[in-house]
């Protein structure tokens, strides 16, 4: 084999095949809703907590898959190991899987209507682009306040993982025009912090880690830093975050899946903290390194190197 493969429809394509229609309300309304994990050598971490997510998030919209849960990983997991094969042993693949409503019966008419029943699953990988996050580690990420807010958990429950993004494209520009390098923090209609469009905030109060508790998407990368923060004696508690707590914290991070830990050193254009990476964030990002077999920093920087 030498093009990827990914799963579309109950066949395994080469990834340049697998296109959506027209006429699929994933493209027509961004009706879809998605998973991503990625690999440590190779090997989908976490993938059973991605799907278990994907799967609420398929009930709470209504949507058909017509895949039990068995049978969706081991379809992860043969796309997994297949383009695995396509990359150096030490890089590694984001894993994208989506579920989208069906076809527009609008476009199909009444005697098509079937096709207006069948959800559209997909799942496919993609090298993990380890430029974009390398040097992140050592300058931190900066983030923004903006007008848009998040969308209220009575509108869309944010416990569903979708792929309608286009608040946070017009999120991400209102953060540029204060701050080309930022990434946009939204808060909800109280003032409190959720999320940002690719991670969740932690911030560092001594030896605590806080996260928000509410009207954020609840995050496998989060729930393992609990789990590794407990485990190096570091307290973990989720409460509401306000923009003041993030201005005078310690220090902060997001967790997302595809950098696992990055740094946040500015907020508002002001420093956090001493305005560097701080020591919970360093411990942490080491335990993972352990936990995974893989020096997550050492390799976003081979791996970036390896791409330019």
């Amino acid at each position: 084999m030498t093009t990827p493969i990914a799963y579309l429809n109950g066949k395994f394509v080469p990834i340049s095949e697998a296109s959506l229609h027209v006429f699929d309300l994933g493209v027509v309304g961004g009706m879809s809703v998605t998973e991503m994990a990625r690999t440590f050598r190779h090997v989908p971490f976490r993938l059973d907590r991605h799907l278990s997510r994907l799967a609420r998030s398929v009930e709470y919209v209504g949507f058909e898959t017509g895949l039990a849960a068995a049978e969706l990983q081991g379809i992860c997991e043969h796309v997994v190991s297949a383009n695995s094969e396509l990359i150096p042993a030490h890089h590694d693949l984001g894993m994208i899987v989506f579920v989208t409503a069906s076809q527009n019966l609008t476009y199909l008419g009444r005697h098509h209507g079937l096709q207006a029943k069948q959800s559209t699953v997909c799942a496919h990988t993609f090298p993990l682009p380890f430029e974009l996050w390398a040097d992140t580690y050592k300058t931190g990420l900066h983030l923004v306040t903006v007008p848009t807010r998040s969308i209220p958990d009575d509108v869309i429950d944010p416990r569903i993982k979708h792929r309608s993004r286009l608040h946070w494209h017009l999120a991400a520009r209102e953060a540029r025009q204060v701050d080309p390098a930022a990434m946009a923090i939204l808060s909800n209609h109280d003032g409190q912090l959720t999320e940002t469009a690719t991670g969740n905030l932690c911030v560092v109060d001594g030896a605590t880690i806080i996260t928000p508790a509410a009207h954020v998407l609840e995050g496998v990368s989060r729930e393992y830093v609990a789990e590794l923060a407990a485990s190096i004696g570091i307290g973990f508690v989720h409460a509401a975050v306000t923009s003041e707590d993030l201005a005078h914290a310690d220090e902060a991070f997001l967790t997302s899946t595809p950098h696992c830990l990055l740094p946040v050193t500015r907020f508002n254009q002001l420093p956090i903290g001493t305005g560097q990476p701080g020591p919970i964030f360093h411990k942490l990002i080491e335990a993972w390194s352990k936990s995974v077999g893989v020096d997550i920093v050492g390799q976003m920087k081979q791996g970036a190197m390896d791409r330019s």
